[in-house]
């Protein structure tokens, strides 16, 4: 990977893939890196374009962000990792790009960039998170159910959280095996529907944990027999390299921001052309009623369509790269 000064306070470390002045630039979740996107890569330089994936603040080889626990959350509000990326393409000398594609957390960093700056990033596509406005409150209503739950955003915002899945009882490796196969289209539970506030409970424990339970103790009992096909053992020491040496932290202070409110900056319509991707057994759509229809129906004023993935969950460019790199191609023309 190469790495530049992003001008805001970042040594931001990227993947720079193609020669074009057409650009596609590709932002990750929790808990990935750039590398979550490397088999899609190949199939959009070979259709002509140049892709740029950086590890986000927080993230892999990017550097310059406060570590630990007791550090300023305003650094990871959404205005400011725009503000990242935007000074990342601007080391590049990159004016514009063709589209952001953003998955997971980098889903509503891709849609803030798009809404704020139109005229840089000329095409959305919002992949697994949906980005739009609950008709709930999410943390009220799984504060309510008995026998009782705790939302995972609540989970990742605690001290311990970094703790836990660093250093978990079953190993790094099979930590984080298990977490991807649980939230995967290989996990045969994964039946997504549309959910009301009333139906909550019935999300996986990933996503509404029981009380009590560590992720890592969440997960352990969905551990498979054997690896994935999409994600083999030495593509997984990948994740377990970079997040032994660095932690979750930096990624989990991306919840504690959004739970903390330092985003003040209120939502306003999308106007650049949007396409939503996901795996057909992804819950992360589901997760807050009213987000997936209200993005479509007012959060997005130039909305192209929604596409579901077949076989696949929430790891969609990983588990699907053929069918996510032909339908993120398509929605560029």
């Amino acid at each position: 990977m190469d790495k530049v000064n992003n001008g805001n306070g970042l040594k931001m470390a990227y993947l720079d893939e193609g020669e074009s002045e057409e650009v596609i630039l590709l932002l990750h979740g929790f808990p990935e890196l750039a590398y979550s996107w490397r088999r899609v890569v190949p199939t959009l330089v070979h259709a002509g374009y140049r892709v740029i994936a950086p590890d986000q603040r927080g993230y892999g080889e990017t550097t310059g962000w406060a570590l630990g626990y007791d550090v300023e959350l305003v650094p990871y509000a959404f205005e400011n990792l725009v503000r990242d990326v935007l000074g990342l393409l601007n080391a590049l000398d990159i004016p514009s790009v063709t589209a952001v594609v953003g998955h997971d957390f980098g889903s509503p960093v891709a849609a803030w960039a798009a809404m704020t700056h139109p005229e840089v990033f000329r095409r959305l596509v919002l992949m697994s998170a949906p980005f739009g406005v609950p008709t709930t409150n999410v943390f009220d209503a799984v504060a309510r159910l008995e026998p009782s739950r705790v939302h995972y955003h609540h989970y990742y915002a605690t001290p311990t959280a970094d703790r836990d899945m660093r250093d978990p009882p079953q190993g790094l490796h099979d930590f984080l095996r298990g977490y991807f196969h649980y939230k995967s289209g290989d996990h045969a539970a994964n039946q997504t529907h549309p959910l009301t506030e009333e139906e909550l409970g019935l999300l996986p424990t990933y996503y509404v944990m029981e009380a009590g339970k560590t992720m890592p103790e969440t997960v352990f009992a969905e551990m498979p027999s054997e690896p994935s096909g999409w994600l083999t053992d030495n593509e997984l020491s990948i994740y377990c390299r970079e997040y032994a040496r660095t932690g979750f932290q930096g990624g989990l202070n991306w919840y504690r921001a959004r739970l903390a409110g330092v985003d003040v900056a209120k939502r306003r319509p999308i106007r650049v052309p949007t396409t939503f991707i996901a795996g057909q057994r992804d819950w992360g759509i589901y997760q807050s009623p009213g987000s997936f229809e209200s993005m479509q129906r007012t959060i997005c004023s130039d909305f192209r369509g929604v596409y579901f993935v077949d076989a696949a969950g929430h790891w969609v460019q990983q588990e699907q790269p053929e069918a996510t790199s032909a339908l993120i191609l398509d929605c560029l023309t």
